[in-house]
């Protein structure tokens, strides 16, 4: 066990990293973040910061040294460097990434393991993407590596779409359209002794590519299907030896759930877990990675939606604290812009008691 008092480092400096600092400041512990970028909004409420490459060895060792246990909050973290990292003090291990930083790589594992993806192919020239426009129809082609929120995607309604589409950037992966009920994610934490615990499913609803709201319950299209897409992601944990926070997003379809993305890591569709949940994803991420018991995943309301604040200044989100049921959470990112996600606001809801 890592005792309190002990520090944790934390491999990004966005706002997943700073709700991971928080909450490991509520356990006692301190963190130190490690991130390419000056600016860090996980630095501003962390005990430590250090700026420094990806790829600048040494500085990664000496942080490395200064830690008692290492995680990271987001899944482009490069794999290469993290050799410098003694192996049983990083958590999750590397293999995680490895799997989730390529789109192609996480198809295959997830099927190794009994998932469903939708129909897909890779494609590196404009023939390969024309022979999988003929064979699966109308789709989205993705870069294999990196993009979010809708970034690096492109949606082809028409053959002409993919005569037409610079093929230039190369390491891509064509996926078939899915027709689908509903979005929605899996959540687990796996503790360092293999416990699994699973938070309520929430269903997703996005805006543009970037989500914009998880509710739960919920619907019954959902809760339906969160049995089997839960095999799946206690499958992927335990092939992997992971430790901490999973997330594992699925379409709700009439054959069942289908597979799309997994993130090692703690997730946007759990934010709503901080005042929602008895036993938030942050903190049972802290608790799983230092080895102490996990936390009631229950829920704390009746019903609860998360809504992110996109492209939203403090000002204009201030105003939902009007509302007695909200919990706002800004991440200090600065200066309001288009499609960026600047923070959430959580709604719980009680039913009266009769």
């Amino acid at each position: 066990m890592i005792e309190p008092g002990a520090t944790i480092g934390i491999l990004g400096g966005g706002q997943l990293g700073r709700m991971l600092s928080m909450a490991a400041a509520q356990l006692g512990y301190r963190c130190h973040i490690y991130a390419p970028e000056s600016q860090s909004v996980a630095g501003d409420v962390s005990a430590r910061f250090t700026s420094a490459p990806w790829h600048t060895q040494g500085a990664l060792a000496a942080f490395a040294r200064q830690c008692d246990v290492i995680t990271y909050e987001f899944e482009n973290v490069p794999v290469e460097p993290l050799a410098a990292i003694e192996a049983d003090k990083l958590a999750p291990g590397p293999q995680a990434l490895e799997v989730a930083q390529d789109r192609l790589a996480e198809k295959r594992f997830a099927e190794d393991v009994g998932g469903r993806p939708a129909p897909y192919a890779p494609v590196d020239t404009r023939e390969e993407l024309l022979a999988a426009f003929d064979r699966l129809g109308p789709g989205i082609l993705k870069t294999r590596r990196e993009g979010y929120d809708g970034k690096g995607q492109w949606r082809l309604a028409a053959r002409e779409d993919a005569e037409t589409l610079d093929m230039s950037r190369g390491g891509l992966i064509y996926e078939a359209l899915v027709r689908f009920e509903a979005e929605f994610s899996v959540i687990l934490v796996r503790g360092r002794d293999g416990e699994i615990r699973f938070w309520d499913s929430a269903h997703n609803e996005h805006e543009s590519g970037i989500l914009a709201r998880s509710t739960l319950p919920a619907p019954d299209a959902v809760i339906r299907q969160v049995d089997e897409a839960r095999g799946l992601a206690a499958a992927v944990a335990e092939k992997l030896g992971y430790v901490g926070v999973l997330t594992l997003e699925f379409f709700a379809t009439g054959d069942g759930p289908v597979f799309n993305e997994m993130a090692p890591r703690v997730h946007n569709s759990g934010h709503w877990s901080i005042e929602g949940a008895v036993t938030s994803q942050f903190e049972n991420h802290i608790r799983a990675i230092c080895g102490l018991p996990l936390g009631d995943t229950a829920l704390a309301g009746d019903r609860v939606e998360m809504r992110n604040l996109i492209g939203t200044d403090g000002g204009e989100a201030a105003h939902c604290l009007s509302d007695p049921q909200a919990h706002l959470h800004f991440y200090g990112k600065g200066e309001a812009r288009s499609g960026r996600k600047m923070g959430h606001v959580t709604y719980i809801y009680r039913e009266p008691a009769r």
